[in-house]
């Protein structure tokens, strides 16, 4: 293991002792904000100190053992028990190099998810509902929320743009790989002579903001505009200016919101999209530097690469970052996205282990 490693695992290590003492003080709860603190942060030390300890052990066992080796009646089994002793020592390592990886701030949170339907006219704005459809399946097999916030249906069914808010424990960690353009290669329902067409749809992957602490707008950055507002075909008009459009000057964000009957409501909804953009805007920045420093498969946060094909006619579905095929697309559509999530979540964790190598 790199001495940088081993320094800083002798560091928190420390750190852990340190928070032994302190919260066995006569005075530990006397700032309740500061205990809790001190007890958060020594529930997410101790497994990683502890799992340092075993690889200590280990260390130690491997030098006894080579000690042992100019014992002739012993050099077997010290052999046998360094060359165990080693393979142990590696496993350790890299589980102690995946708890040492930094992590996203933003993997707990609730997103707000957006498809718009790219090119490929009224199919593609069926492909956006069939999107919409299976991230909304996949979250109710993750026993997460799904909240429409607002929508632009096609004349033949689907969405020009829908946006949902998924609540739910870790939904952020599962979905923020899904950014970027999804291409469908199927025959459509209006095509008379079977041809295969292609079409596509953009999708974008945004954490809630927390308003207050994540992104501060200005009331004096934003246009409000009101109007009426009204569904596919003329249906639901409403008699009053209840749908909002937002402006944020300084980035041209626009968000509108005609959800809701209450104006009240849509703009309370369009803020919370909006803070969701900004902060989104913030992150792809960042990820684009660090990207520049290192080759970055996914995650890079740009909405023009084309990440997926859908081929309903062979069945299969395949994620062009990581080269994963898998023919089981009527599953996938369905909303069983499980092994997908996990190999990019996978490859993420690959590379930024080695990024930690270099």
């Amino acid at each position: 293991m790199k001495p940088s490693m081993l320094s800083k695992l002798d560091q928190l290590a420390n750190r852990l002792v340190e928070l032994d003492e302190l919260l066995m003080s006569e005075g530990a709860t006397a700032n309740m904000d500061s205990y809790r603190k001190m007890t958060r942060e020594h529930a997410e030390l101790g497994p990683l100190v502890a799992l340092y300890q075993r690889y200590q052990q280990a260390q130690n066992d491997i030098a006894e053992a080579q000690q042992m080796l100019a014992d002739p009646d012993m050099k077997e089994f010290a052999q046998e028990e360094i060359e165990t002793g080693k393979a142990r020592l590696a496993e350790l390592e890299l589980e102690l190099q995946k708890m040492l990886l930094p992590k996203d701030a933003n993997d707990e949170r609730n997103i707000f998810l957006e498809i718009r339907a790219g090119t490929g006219g009224d199919e593609s704005a069926l492909f956006a509902g069939d999107l919409l459809r299976m991230y909304t399946r996949f979250a109710e097999r993750s026993r997460w929320q799904v909240e429409i916030v607002s929508a632009s249906e096609s004349d033949l069914g689907g969405y020009r743009e829908v946006i949902a808010r998924i609540v739910g424990h870790g939904a952020y960690s599962k979905l923020k790989f899904e950014s970027g353009g999804h291409r469908v290669q199927r025959v459509p329902a209006t095509e008379t002579q079977g041809r295969i067409h292609t079409s596509a749809c953009t999708v974008a992957v945004m954490p809630e903001a927390d308003e207050v602490e994540d992104v501060h707008i200005n009331p004096a950055d934003l246009r409000i505009d009101t109007f009426r507002a009204s569904g596919a075909g003329g249906q639901h008009i409403n008699k009053t200016d209840s749908a909002v459009r937002l402006t944020h000057l300084p980035t041209g964000i626009v968000v509108e919101c005609q959800d809701d009957r209450s104006q009240h409501k849509n703009k309370a909804s369009a803020m919370k999209v909006l803070a969701a953009r900004i902060k989104d805007v913030q992150l792809r920045e960042q990820q684009s530097k660090e990207a520049a420093t290192r080759k970055s498969l996914i995650g890079s946060g740009d909405r023009s690469e084309r990440i997926r094909t859908y081929n309903f006619p062979q069945g299969r579905m395949t994620d062009h970052r990581i080269n994963l095929t898998l023919y089981k697309l009527d599953m996938i559509m369905d909303g069983d996205l499980t092994e997908l999530t996990t190999a990019l979540a996978a490859e993420h964790q690959a590379e930024l282990l080695a990024a930690l190598g270099d």
